[in-house]
């Protein structure tokens, strides 16, 4: 199968794509390239690839590909609080723009990343895809008007499936500090301390980012009619944990850490417990990595490749890459690139 993957330099997209080429399909990638430096450890290989903002995609770009994995967005909370006009215009308006030229240009499926964020504060009891949507940030609330949206450009030619993926951890040779295990982690190696800034009661569901690719490679192969307009949450009900939760299980595979709760940054609202189990029963798909594992896995890839405070807080770190960008004048005012080379 012919695949396009936007968003292929980023932190999932760079776990997926040999994920899906060594299953057989032909990738080409489509990015900016705001991310594509940022990486620890050996380069990786990419595959032919589009530098494109994901607003100014043509038609004729989209032309032979029999399905598009997008994952490209403006990629977290706090990021989407701070410019959520932004966040609209490239995570809502300029994805179901992506649709609607995929469709025109003959493309059969559209996979989308979701997030399980689409919960929001949902408590303490699990939700499943039928659950109802209270997403509580810029960020969340994107990616709810872009489900609502392609639902509307579903036909019998065109079937879009909706990944709600939970919190992502794990290595990727393009990584991310800004995601609470990979932070965790990162602090706990480089000061011996696990610092939860909550109070550490809140609910998260995690899964690594292999496991993500898996479900994506899955829905990609899966009969068109068993994933059309179908939400499903990818996870497993395992990495349901606490913060605080989270923060053990880092203290135990980090020799010398401990875990200390400041509570500085008060209650966070957004708690949810989720329910993994349609993908199980009706894709076959099972999420393999422990919140344990994947802790020690990146761990062990830390150390082995010399992670530094610094590159930990500001190159790792979506928000204090794009503020950096900004200041050097690589991006303008609206995240659009316009100089290369930094």
């Amino acid at each position: 199968m012919r695949v396009l993957v936007t968003g292929h330099q980023g932190y999932l997209g760079t776990v997926m794509v040999p994920v899906l080429q060594a299953r057989g399909h032909e990738v080409t990638g489509l990015d900016t390239g705001l991310f594509a430096d940022c990486v620890l450890g050996p380069v990786p290989q990419d595959p032919p690839t589009m530098t494109a903002d994901l607003r100014d995609v043509s038609a004729g770009q989209l032309t032979g590909f029999d399905a598009v994995v997008h994952l490209a967005a403006l990629s977290n909370d706090p990021l989407g609080a701070l410019v959520p006009e932004i966040t609209h215009d490239i995570n809502h308006r300029a994805s179901v723009r992506l649709a609607r030229m995929a469709k025109d240009a003959g493309v059969r499926r559209f996979l989308y990343a979701s997030t399980c964020s689409v919960y929001g504060a949902a408590g303490d009891e699990l939700v499943d895809e039928n659950a109802p949507l209270r997403p509580i940030t810029p960020y969340a609330e994107s990616k709810v008007r872009v489900e609502d949206d392609l639902v509307a450009l579903a036909d019998a030619d065109f079937a879009p499936v909706f990944l709600r993926n939970a919190t992502a951890f794990g290595f990727s040779p393009r990584l991310r500090a800004d995601i609470v295990l990979n932070n965790l982690v990162g602090h706990a190696v480089l000061d011996g301390v696990v610092k939860v800034l909550s109070d550490g009661t809140p609910w998260r569901p995690l899964v690594h980012a292999e496991d993500i690719a898996e479900a994506f490679a899955v829905c990609l192969e899966a009969p068109v009619a068993a994933i059309a307009c179908r939400a499903y949450n990818i996870g497993t009900e395992v990495n349901n944990c606490t913060v605080a939760e989270i923060a053990q299980a880092v203290a135990a595979v980090v020799p010398g850490s401990e875990v200390v709760i400041t509570g500085e940054s008060g209650a966070d609202p957004r708690s949810y417990r989720v329910d993994f189990g349609a993908a199980r029963r009706e894709l076959g798909y099972t999420a393999r990595w422990t919140v344990a594992a994947g802790a020690a896995q990146l761990h062990t890839e830390y150390v082995a490749h010399g992670l530094t405070a610094a590159d930990f807080a500001e190159r790792f770190v979506r928000l204090a890459r794009l503020r950096q960008l900004g200041s050097v004048g690589a991006v303008d005012a609206g995240l659009r690139r316009i100089r290369t080379g930094v």
